[in-house]
């Protein structure tokens, strides 16, 4: 297949990237700065897009927008979320539902945040989507797909979990502390949220690029949630560490402002209807095998 790749420098894109290569994709990244071959320039907050080169594009992957999690939630930083989300996606459906001949898929990534944060009970894809800042992002990001659902393109929208790998993301900010014996619940502890490999992400984008019944939104999670508390148990007993140094709640809320409550301290208990619907085996469905795994890499 001919693959258009947006954050192919991002954390899921630096490893997915050389796995569909070696697949044997032709892979073609879509960036700011197209200084090598198969690279497309675009600038999303300009607006500018064009994709009369690309030729006959049989799938997308749009990864790209500003990181959450980098930074405090100033109105600017907040403003970048929302913008590199809900501009660069209609932008990018728009451009490709106007090409001669549109791309058979778009997976188009989202996330987990869609959902109402502190839910008592399970959320799935049936659920509701939330009130909060990035519970609106990730609608509008959602919505911002429609171009392409006009243009009978297959629109794919993953609603990813915090995604474990050593080479970034939260995992890699942890492992130094736990290392050092300085790991810990933050908060309670009692708060869940949805995860998923970076192993079974690849394995689910790789399904969705070939399988027509991968359309629509598709909770991209493990088998269940886990706590804080679980979590940083289990990473600490990977690491052989101890895990006695709890986080209060009130600290993170002074260092990190206003991001934690809908990351960190969020309570999002999500599982995944879709994936069990459409046959998908978890390789890595419980967290300390994930850890295991994981962590062996490290």
């Amino acid at each position: 297949m001919r693959i258009l790749i947006t954050g192919a420098t991002g954390l899921i894109g630096n490893a997915l990237t050389p796995y569909l290569k070696e697949r044997g994709h032709e892979v073609l990244c879509l960036t700011r700065n197209a200084n090598r071959q198969g690279d497309i320039e675009w600038h999303p907050e300009a607006g500018k897009l064009d994709l009369s080169g690309a030729g006959k594009l049989d799938g997308v992957i749009h990864l790209a927008g500003e990181n959450i999690a980098e930074g405090r939630w100033t109105p600017g930083k907040k403003k970048r979320i929302r913008s590199s989300r809900q501009n660069g996606t209609r932008l990018l459906c728009n451009a490709l539902a106007a090409m001669p001949e549109p791309p058979e898929v778009i997976i188009s990534a989202s996330g987990i945040n869609y959902y109402e944060k502190s839910n008592d009970g399970r959320i799935d894809e049936d659920s509701p989507a939330g009130t909060g800042f990035l519970s609106e992002v990730c609608r509008e990001w959602e919505q911002s797909t429609l171009a392409a659902e006009q243009a009978g393109i297959r629109v794919c929208k993953l609603r990813i979990g915090m995604v474990l790998t050593p080479a970034g993301g939260a995992l890699k900010k942890m492992l130094l502390p736990f290392k050092l014996g300085l790991g810990g619940r933050v908060g309670s502890g009692k708060q869940r949220t949805g995860w998923i490999t970076i192993d079974d992400l690849i394995g689910i984008i790789d399904c969705a690029l070939e399988d027509r019944r991968w359309e629509g939104a598709i909770n991209a999670v493990a088998q269940e949630p886990a706590t804080n508390s679980h979590f940083t148990r289990h990473l600490a007993s990977a690491l052989r560490r101890p895990a006695i140094v709890p986080v209060p709640a009130v600290l993170v809320r002074i260092l990190f402002g206003e991001m934690v409550n809908e990351t960190l301290l969020a309570d999002l208990p999500v599982y995944s209807k879709r994936l069990a619907d459409l046959g998908y085996e978890l390789r890595y469905p419980k967290i300390a095998g994930a850890l295991t795994h994981l962590l062996g890499q490290a």
